[in-house]
């Protein structure tokens, strides 16, 4: 399928997605927390309808994927502690990684799942990754599968260091809000 039959293809996954996102947050209260709860389920159907959508970009070597620097930095050096003398530089460089990982586990927490909208992005990760034929193959001549390859190995870097900073917080008897 050439990139201008695809076009309406991926106009029909971000569509599907975003109806999925739209049927969830209906017929809540008017009150302030269900509205700001639509808004962020509809935001983060909105932003996974953009990431499915530019999958055949990202797979063809089109388009990148930002690297947050934070995590090349833990990358390099998930364990390290220079610089990181104070509960206040401790708190900083843990927020840091939040804004870059999403927030941090929540002890207690329950789990929630939207049926919906997981079928939905299967369908539409479904439609979007079946527009390029031999596709693995494509990623990997590209560079796309590597790229997510170390983007994987950069997440995971992340939430040890993370993991790890909480518990320098803990042994210093840092004050540590979520």
């Amino acid at each position: 399928m050439t990139p201008i039959a695809a076009a309406p293809v991926v106009l029909l996954a971000a569509t599907v997605l975003a109806l999925a996102g739209c049927a969830t947050s209906q017929g809540q209260g008017p009150d302030r927390k269900a509205q700001t709860a639509s808004s962020s389920k509809y935001d983060e159907t909105r932003k996974q309808a953009m990431e499915i959508g530019s999958q055949p970009a990202r797979d063809m070597g089109i388009s990148k994927r930002k690297v947050p620097a934070v995590l090349e930095d833990a990358l390099a050096d998930p364990y390290g502690i220079r610089k990181l003398k104070t509960c206040a530089q401790l708190a900083a460089a843990v927020r840091t990684l939040n804004e870059a990982l999403g927030p941090d586990y929540q002890a207690g927490g329950e789990y929630r799942e939207n049926r919906a909208g997981k079928l939905a992005a299967a369908g539409g990760k479904a439609v979007i990754n079946s527009i390029i034929p031999y596709r693995a193959l494509v990623r990997e001549i590209t560079g796309a599968a590597p790229a997510d390859r170390h983007m994987d190995a950069l997440i995971d870097a992340g939430l040890a260091r993370r993991g790890f900073l909480r518990g320098v917080q803990y042994k210093q008897r840092c004050k540590v809000r979520s």
